[in-house]
């Protein structure tokens, strides 16, 4: 590699299937919430009681926003009994690529290490430093990784992950980025990393492989990182 020495993998969307957009998704429809792309940039990899409160808001009840979460749990917690965390087809494919390239891995999201140690624990010797950041609260916390944890310039580093708003920071820090959207019917993440200008977008692990990865390497700046984010006349007209 000749800039990045990092890839830093979200873990719920990217490495382990998405068991968060259905469930807020879920979550608002059924209490007679309205849900939309602007309603989902705004709630997605936002700490913990951020969240609360914005789904409080949206489903305009009495509830507080410690009430929405707990509720939100619940609704998870049901739904992973119905459909189950599972690993991502390639993952360890993918990371023994990305080590094999010479990269430093890590893994990060919003829950506490035990999410990661309960479904990830048996590729824990694949990953570096602590192995995996808790992020609820930094989000999204790609310079506290990439500066503080592992001491490495923005760009240096690259994130992959499945939520517009973590692509919008990147972009800002000079950060590579790869997207990788949920497949949630009601997802907007897709549309919305289009409009944040991300490049690359991958539907599966394999996609990101030996030339995709050294052809990010080699273009490490915001000429080739991105494309042209689409104006705001144009998000007011698809919202």
């Amino acid at each position: 590699m000749i800039s990045l020495r990092l890839a830093a993998l979200n873990i719920d969307g990217v490495l382990l299937n998405d068991t968060f957009s259905p469930v807020i998704h879920h979550f608002i429809v059924s209490r007679g919430g309205t849900y939309s792309a602007e309603l989902e940039r705004s709630i997605f990899s936002q700490p913990q009681h951020v969240a609360g409160r914005l789904l409080a808001a949206a489903v305009g009840g009495d509830m507080t926003g410690e009430e929405a979460l707990a509720a939100y749990f619940e609704d998870r917690a049901a739904y992973i009994a119905r459909h189950p965390v599972t690993i991502t087809p390639g993952t360890r494919d993918l990371l023994l690529r990305l080590r094999g390239a010479g990269l430093r891995t890590v893994c990060y999201g919003g829950l506490g290490k035990d999410h990661f140690d309960r479904h990830l624990g048996r590729y824990a010797e694949l990953f570096d430093g602590p192995g995996y950041v808790c992020t609820n609260d930094i989000r999204p916390g790609l310079k506290e990784i990439t500066e503080d944890v592992f001491g490495l310039r923005p760009g240096q580093a690259l994130f992959v992950d499945d939520v517009a708003r973590v692509a919008d920071v990147a972009r800002e820090l000079g950060t590579a980025f790869v997207g990788h959207p949920s497949s949630f019917v009601h997802s907007h993440q897709r549309a919305l990393m289009r409009e944040a200008g991300v490049r690359h977008v991958i539907s599966g692990l394999d996609a990101l492989d030996g030339e995709l990865l050294h052809r990010i390497d080699r273009a490490m700046n915001p000429q080739t990182l991105w494309r042209a984010p689409l104006s705001a006349a144009g998000r007011a007209g698809r919202a």
